[in-house]
């Protein structure tokens, strides 16, 4: 029986489970956010929520219990620095796990983002999904010129093996010389 375990195991023995987890933080830290599917990442939640109470601390001992897990000092810099001075007057709940509607094509998973909640000031709030691209439209002002029709170009290479023996064959039909 699994009475008083809180974590999930996600399929793997427990020091890759804390290997996947870590990473999972360390690319939440240096990105902002993160895919992946929802079960790593309310194991990644559990723990930069722990990593960024300890970012609010900001006690030596602190820095090193981060180090532990991120294992890169630019990344506990970033930490201490920018990420754990936003959530200073909050008492927790310092990430957000977003369910996306489309689930993992290979197994079917249940995906998410995985994010901060607060932004620093002056970025613009975006949602978890991100948006397709507008395209811009062209202004009336400007008149559109028909590009000229180009010839197909015989002397580019084939872009396949069985193209360029097509190509000579054709050849040898119509009488010319393969060059």
């Amino acid at each position: 029986m699994r009475h008083a375990k809180r974590n999930q195991r996600l399929s793997r023995p427990s020091e890759h489970k804390e290997s996947l987890v870590n990473g999972l933080v360390k690319s939440l830290i240096f990105h902002g956010q993160i895919r992946t599917t929802y079960a790593r990442a309310k194991e990644a939640q559990r723990l930069a929520d722990r990593l960024v109470t300890l970012g609010k601390d900001g006690s030596v001992h602190s820095r090193r219990r981060a180090f532990r897990v991120l294992q890169n000092r630019t990344l506990v810099k970033q930490l201490f620095a920018e990420i754990a001075p936003r959530f200073v007057d909050t008492p927790g709940g310092y990430t957000r796990v977003v369910r996306l509607a489309t689930l993992r094509r290979g197994d079917g998973a249940q995906r998410a983002v995985i994010a901060f909640s607060r932004l620093p000031a002056g970025q613009p709030a975006t949602s978890a999904a991100p948006r397709p691209a507008q395209t811009p439209k062209p202004s009336p002002a400007a008149p559109q010129r028909p590009e000229p029709a180009r010839k197909p170009d015989e002397s580019k290479k084939p872009k396949g093996f069985l193209d360029g023996i097509r190509k000579l064959w054709t050849r040898k039909e119509q009488g010319g010389s393969p060059s």
